[in-house]
């Protein structure tokens, strides 16, 4: 991130107050497996006001001791991801990879990536290999429905945003674009993927 960043405008606690106060890493609930799971919204990253080192810094402290000590996995939720808007880029994605301890690193069973779009996935099929040690390649799990989701996850103990349901709903009257891609990953969900601009964000409960 540059010296120019707005980033720059806010100091290393407003960024982690905003970082904490956007709910973007909660951990909530349980998969179907008793294990513990952290929720991450990509679409509430504030990527042109948090600096990599402050996002590594919040996990380090706020997050990554909590997973420590028992298998867990994470739920990240790709719905309306833009790359100017909320994308931290793929460097400070591994930068973060790279900074979880050992310890919390190999508690990792799981990764639930739901509505992945059309070049999350041609990228993580090129490249996701050779970006991503420790095999976390092959824990990805692309759900391009959330109905995937709640065959690996509790229901009613994880929050997600309307607008990921709004863009479930979408899928129903818009079908069609991927069918088939990744065809050679052994746990791609197939299913119609399509982006869909929603701009208010609340938390619908799950009974």
């Amino acid at each position: 991130m540059s010296s120019s960043s707005p980033a720059t405008l806010l100091s290393p606690s407003d960024q982690r107050h905003l970082i904490e106060k956007l709910e973007i890493f909660k951990i909530q609930g349980r998969d179907k497996r008793g294990r513990k799971v952290l929720r991450v919204i990509g679409k509430l990253f504030p990527a042109r006001l948090v600096s990599n080192e402050a996002l590594n810094n919040y996990l380090v402290e706020k997050i990554f001791p909590k997973l420590e000590g028992e298998p867990f996995s994470v739920v990240y939720v790709h719905t309306d991801v833009q790359r100017s808007e909320n994308f931290p880029g793929i460097s400070a994605l591994r930068s973060i990879y790279e900074a979880i301890p050992i310890n919390v690193k190999n508690n990792l069973q799981a990764v639930y990536f739901v509505h992945p779009g059309l070049q999350s996935r041609l990228f993580l099929a090129t490249f996701g290999r050779l970006l991503f040690s420790g095999g976390l390649y092959w824990k990805l799990k692309f759900l391009n429905r959330l109905e995937f989701l709640w065959d690996h996850v509790r229901r009613n103990e994880i929050e997600i945003p309307d607008f990921a349901y709004d863009h479930d709903e979408e899928l129903e009257y818009r079908p069609t674009m991927d069918y088939g891609l990744e065809s050679d990953h052994p746990r791609v969900y197939y299913g119609p993927s399509m982006d869909s601009p929603v701009s208010s964000y609340s938390m619908r409960c799950i009974a």
